[in-house]
């Protein structure tokens, strides 16, 4: 279209401007939607719908490739979604472990290690700020691994559950693969805190 003197014309340049604040809180809707997903995955899985929840649960994981994509990319990172995305991430294994423990595909054992390794985290991270300890708090390589088998660990039993496929060996080799890399990363970031703690104990 063009304007009255030949030229093309162009947006004002405020409706630029609020084009791109709301593209840029993209990242955080698509983290809000995977919070969305934890409960509807396992109240699909409870309902019998494994294909469904399977389905659920891919869209996830393209949401939280998406919205990474999009914060680096872009630098739509915000101080809000640094903390939003890793405990969406969280809850989704939290409700997904759950609920396969409840449906008994996976192992209580293999729950616990996952709940613990979360919690030990958590209560790590708060040792560090209550006595402000000399740790910088990062995701570690062996923590990413981690995580990467649970996601792994969670679609395949949501694979096998919904093409009625019985896989017991492959699903229990998955558990102790997934428990060991969970013990790993529960390990090294220990090993952080603990080395933090002597450190503050020698000043």
């Amino acid at each position: 279209m063009a304007d009255r003197r030949g030229g093309a014309a162009r947006f004002p340049a405020n409706a630029c401007a609020a084009v791109s604040g709301l593209f840029k809180h993209v990242p955080n809707l698509l983290t809000g939607l995977r919070l969305a997903s934890a409960p509807a995955v396992a109240l699909l899985l409870i309902g019998g719908n494994d294909r469904a929840a399977l389905g659920i649960f891919a869209l996830a994981g393209l949401s939280d490739a998406a919205d990474g994509f999009l914060a680096k990319r872009f630098g739509f990172a915000t101080r809000f979604g640094r903390y939003l995305d890793p405990a969406a991430d969280k809850i989704l294994m939290l409700a997904s472990f759950l609920t396969l423990t409840l449906m008994g595909v996976a192992p209580l054992w293999l729950t616990a290690i996952v709940i613990g390794r979360d919690l030990a985290i958590i209560l790590g991270v708060v040792l560090v700020v209550l006595f402000d300890l000399p740790v910088d708090v990062q995701p570690l390589f062996v923590g990413k691994i981690s995580t990467a088998c649970q996601i792994g660990y969670v679609a395949f039993a949501l694979v096998l559950l919904s093409f009625g496929v019985a896989w017991p060996d492959a699903l229990a080799f998955a558990s102790v693969a997934t428990a060991a890399a969970t013990l790993l990363s529960w390990l090294a970031y220990g090993r952080i805190l603990l080395m933090a703690i002597w450190k503050r104990g020698r000043v």
